[in-house]
């Protein structure tokens, strides 16, 4: 409560007065109410809600985050942290999204967030449609409308793309106006419909506006620094249309679903979209992503304990024979005498034919040369995006779970930031080669497979180390951090149902063929289809 009751029956005596209640407004717990009323005070509740969306997708250990990345084979863990040990097993557990259950947290964060982004985005678009009302300039009223309808699409698309159904929190609902509880239910698909409307509006709205404040989206801009830049309409723009690329190419759930998605408008977006990766930039105690224990810091870092790259996905990559064999073996022997190892031509993963030249090759700390450059500087790049662990390998239950292969790509964003201090400093949370793939998706599902070929080729041939292979080109600025290497592979061309080259031990990657939790499963090379969500 955020009002006192004062009974003036005392005074009744005095001037004849009936009993009454006098309610006096509470300024130190202010009301929604009385915190949208003032105009300054709305503008400042604005700036903070992108802080708060962001904080459901990667600011705590409790959201859907790391029980997802085990179910997509991101990663391996049995830890509870997260949800993952409950969701890891194959076949996979059922989902229970029973009130109480063990991760009806986890399960509910994003939910309770985004909407609750919407809402106050919400509020603050009816307040705007007021007679008369102003922020003080067009630029400002421009900036704060745009940037409420993009809180607003943002959220609803998440909460498409993660659930079955949400509410659709809208400016001129019941709720809003305070004349209803809130309104049933919608489907996803409608959901998802709202949440690119409101981005439509967000564009709609943009042109005039001011930028946005440095504290409001906390953008790294091109620096590499620990300070954040203000976020001019062109930027924002860009913003706006790469995240409408995702929503509208991620929400899909059946194959005819993701058929039926306007593909077309998908590649215009990415095209317009970010021009190098979107980065954000974080501090140890305070900003966006804050705090020891939240999600990125736990699945990036806390290598052995927390993240194993599983053979299920990094063994595509595999062109000893390993891979093969492993999928040959029953489920439930798989690792069960060595943990997963191989070899591959591809620059991202440790290079050499056996451990301890993998090892040698690249360790975390490094030497500070080419031969064995860790993850350090400025620029926070690591020599490789997997390691081959310098440790003894942790025993894993399932056995099938266990590698010999951790995430470093993060590492020195962990360890030692951008100025030496951990967790602060630019972090990418949107990359440019997400979009380049969004849009390589598009044209491969429309027939244009020579330009969804030139998209993957951006980081599946560039350089890795050193420039390996020879000739090879490097990263295009701006798309990945300066010195990210590629998988220095050769190029995949136009045709659709070729094999990707390397023949059939050395391609990369490779696919299973009749595996089963049974064993007796082979390999084949995969296609154009397959490289893009290999580089995806």
């Amino acid at each position: 409560m955020n009002r006192s009751f004062i009974r003036c029956g005392a005074v009744i005596g005095m001037i004849g007065l009936a009993a009454c209640d006098v309610e006096v407004a509470n300024v130190n717990e202010p009301s929604r109410t009385q915190i949208k009323l003032q105009v300054a005070d709305l503008e400042n509740f604005l700036g903070t809600q992108y802080r708060r969306w962001h904080s459901a997708l990667y600011g705590a250990t409790g959201n859907i985050w790391g029980m997802a990345n085990v179910m997509s084979f991101e990663n391996f863990s049995t830890l509870s942290n997260n949800c993952q040990g409950q969701r890891v097993g194959i076949p996979r557990p059922i989902n229970d999204n029973q009130v109480g259950s063990p991760c009806s947290g986890e399960q509910s964060l994003i939910y309770n967030r985004a909407s609750e982004v919407a809402r106050g985005a919400s509020d603050v678009l009816l307040r705007m449609d007021e007679p008369d009302f102003t922020f003080g300039t067009a630029g400002k009223d421009a900036r704060n409308r745009a940037f409420a309808h993009f809180l607003r699409g943002i959220s609803l698309g998440y909460l498409a793309m993660v659930y079955d159904s949400a509410a659709i929190v809208s400016p001129s609902d019941p709720v809003a106006a305070g004349t209803a509880q809130p309104q049933e239910l919608s489907h996803y698909t409608a959901v998802v419909a709202a949440a690119l409307e409101a981005l439509d509006n967000a564009l709609a709205a943009a042109p005039g506006m001011e930028a946005l404040a440095a504290n409001w989206m906390f953008w790294a801009g091109t620096g590499t620094g620990t300070g954040a830049s203000a976020m001019p309409e062109a930027e924002f723009v860009r913003i706006v249309r790469s995240y409408r690329a995702r929503i509208r190419a991620n929400v899909a759930r059946t194959p005819a679903e993701r058929a039926a998605v306007d593909w077309s408008a998908v590649i215009a977006d990415a095209q317009n979209g970010i021009t190098a990766d979107h980065r954000i930039v974080t501090t140890a105690t305070s900003g966006v992503l804050s705090g020891p224990n939240n999600t990125w810091v736990n699945q990036w870092y806390a290598y052995v304990t927390w993240h194993q790259m599983t053979p299920f996905i990094a063994g595509m990559a595999d062109t000893s024979g390993a891979y093969a064999a492993w999928l040959a073996e029953p489920l439930t022997v798989r690792g069960a005498s060595a943990k997963f190892f191989m070899i591959t031509p591809d620059q991202r993963f440790p290079q050499g034919e056996t451990r301890a030249a993998q090892q040698a090759d690249f360790t975390l700390a490094g030497s500070g040369t080419a031969a064995n450059a860790g993850c350090s500087g400025a620029n926070q790049t690591c020599k490789r995006f997997f390691r081959n662990r310098d440790v003894s390998d942790p025993p894993a239950s399932p056995a099938w779970g266990g590698s010999q292969y951790d995430h470093t790509r993060h590492y020195s964003w962990r360890t030692a930031g951008a100025g030496g201090v951990g967790q602060t400093g630019p972090f990418p949370f949107f990359t440019k080669a997400e979009l380049d793939l969004l849009a390589a998706e598009g044209h491969f599902r429309k027939g244009e497979y020579a330009q969804a070929a030139a998209l993957v080729n951006v980081t599946r041939t560039a350089c890795g180390p050193g420039g390996v292979p020879a000739g090879c080109t490097p990263r295009p600025a701006g798309n990945g951090r300066p010195g990210d290497p590629g998988g220095g592979l050769l190029a995949v061309t136009d045709d659709a149902n070729a094999a990707v080259p390397g023949g059939a031990a050395g391609c990369v990657p490779k696919l299973p063929v009749n595996a089963s939790n049974a064993g007796g499963g082979t390999v084949t090379c995969g296609t154009l289809w397959d490289a893009l969500k290999w580089e995806k």
